[in-house]
């Protein structure tokens, strides 16, 4: 079987689930520095890229820089940059299943390897944008980087270099500059790399100009992506979508079809710089994102904790599993409708809004096509807990002044399952006769909590302790009471009775 190149698609056969890319696609030149191999990328904003130039309002490609010494990029070599998204999945209620021969990417440098190129690309390519996907610890600043070493350690410290390389390039033309995207899950990321980069081009008493042209030149955009892209297939499911296609490819990744990137656009100037993002509704550019970020934070992302520990006792291995028992489904209806929707309604987010994105979020939990496993959504329980989901159970009683139910049920199962004990280096629990790993940076704290106190009385210190929740959730009225009554039923095993009971259904 021939694999995915340049060379291949004039021999592929048409199918009505393939979009088949226009060799002249191939052509266009790189507008786009990406600094990041990883499938969310390929998923989502190269995706995007790809929409843009198969719909005629963008025409670039993406150069991407490799930053880790990790894996090679023989693969991209190979494939002319050339790979196969996999969308699947529920969309308006209605199964999506569809293969898209994705072009967006031109080639892949290695920062370790071939920093010259980059920076000579930079100088010679009509580049405007930048993104990148780090992960969240890659936008900080390292004191001891240099942004003058092949390459500089930290992205930050690339990113530095690469503005300065267009900066004398060009002459310290304002007309010049580049939108940097960052997409890395942290809280205001394009004001954050803007300052670290700030802050290394002062300590290395860079050109005397480079930081007011970094100021009027360039626009640091804060975003949001989201988009559940869990990457290579599974070797039996790949081997039958290559069988189907007629192809083999190295680089075929799945992704769903939901799809967000929130791009806070407060300078005028960014919708001009960016023609792509009208290509897709899921792009969307606003002067504040905050309203996106919420949607996603609380009701996404916080019914993921406030369920995982719950889904876990039931004995539901994936989320796709839960969604399709009743009593799970009334749990998850009753906390996203009737008590994270109201919690979350503000002058910037309607109920209307909230509901929307709430059914969106269930639709996309009973994909047929993923395998979401709850025990990964559990790693740093406690810190998602704390950041997700006690800003809800305030919010909730400041609107109603009485105890939210499924969250105070959600929080009881996280108690319960973070009742472990030390297995060597790792902390382990134990339900239905099974062990599970406790993957939490409190999980000794919780160790030593369970051996020390009894129900009633560890929920008070746990509830009590401001130094966990940045907040005192003992003197919630009722709350504590809540959780002590659901938490002793679920230690007796009474998970699907609690589930059943007349709150729920």
């Amino acid at each position: 079987m021939e694999s995915l190149s340049r060379k291949a698609l004039s021999s592929i056969k048409p199918q009505p689930e393939l979009e088949i890319p226009d060799m002249a696609l191939l052509e266009l030149p790189e507008k786009v520095l990406q600094f990041g191999t990883g499938v969310l990328l390929r998923g989502l904003p190269d995706y995007f890229i790809d929409r843009a130039n198969k719909q005629g309002c963008f025409d670039g490609r993406v150069l991407v820089v490799k930053s880790t010494s990790r894996g090679d990029t023989d693969a991209f070599d190979r494939q002319d940059g050339l790979y196969t998204l996999c969308v699947k999945g529920l969309e308006d209620g209605q199964p999506v299943q569809k293969y898209i021969i994705e072009t967006a990417i031109s080639r892949v440098l290695s920062a370790q390897q071939q920093w010259d190129a980059i920076l000579q690309a930079v100088r010679q390519q009509p580049m405007r944008l930048i993104i990148s996907n780090t992960t969240e610890v890659g936008i900080r600043l390292d004191a001891e980087d240099d942004p003058f070493a092949h390459p500089p350690r930290s992205f930050p410290g690339k990113l530095l270099a690469v503005l300065l390389a267009r900066y004398e390039a060009e002459k310290g033309d304002p007309e010049k500059g580049f939108v940097i995207i960052p997409t890395e899950l942290i809280p205001d990321n394009g004001d954050r790399l803007r300052d670290i980069v700030r802050e290394m081009a002062r300590r290395h008493k860079l050109p005397a100009g480079f930081l007011p042209w970094l100021d009027e030149a360039c626009l640091f955009c804060n975003s949001l992506v989201d988009r559940i892209v869990p990457g290579k297939l599974a070797a039996e499911e790949q081997q039958a979508v290559e069988q189907q296609l007629g192809y083999h490819d190295e680089l075929m990744i799945q992704a769903e079809p939901y799809r967000l990137w929130a791009i806070e656009a407060k300078d005028a100037r960014a919708e001009a710089w960016l023609p792509w993002a009208k290509a897709d509704a899921g792009v969307v550019l606003a002067p504040d994102i905050t309203r996106y970020r919420e949607l996603k934070l609380r009701l996404l992302n916080g019914t993921h904790t406030f369920s995982c520990g719950l889904a876990h006792l039931m004995g539901f291995d994936i989320v796709l599993v839960a969604t399709q028992h009743p009593a799970m489904q009334a749990f998850l209806q009753q906390l996203m409708f009737e008590e994270i929707v109201p919690a979350l309604t503000s002058p910037a987010i309607s109920r209307d809004m909230a509901i929307a994105f709430a059914h969106k979020v269930l639709e996309r939990f009973a994909n047929p096509f993923l395998k979401h496993h709850w025990l990964d959504i559990t790693v740093e329980y406690t810190a998602k807990m704390r950041m997700r989901n006690v800003p809800l159970i305030k919010a909730y009683y400041q609107q109603f002044a009485t105890v939210p139910t499924a969250m105070a049920l959600g929080f009881a199962a996280y108690l319960l399952f973070m009742k472990g004990e030390a297995n060597g280096q790792h902390y382990v629990g134990s339900w239905g006769g099974k062990t599970y790993p406790i993957r939490d940076s409190q999980a000794a704290y919780f160790a030593e909590v369970w051996k020390k106190f009894g129900v009633e009385q560890l929920v008070k210190v746990v509830l009590s302790n401001v130094e966990l929740w940045q907040e005192d959730l003992h003197v919630l009225p009722g709350f504590a009471d809540a959780v002590q009554t659901y938490l002793k039923k679920l230690m007796h095993g009474q998970v699907e009775e609690v589930l059943r009971s007349t709150v729920f259904i």
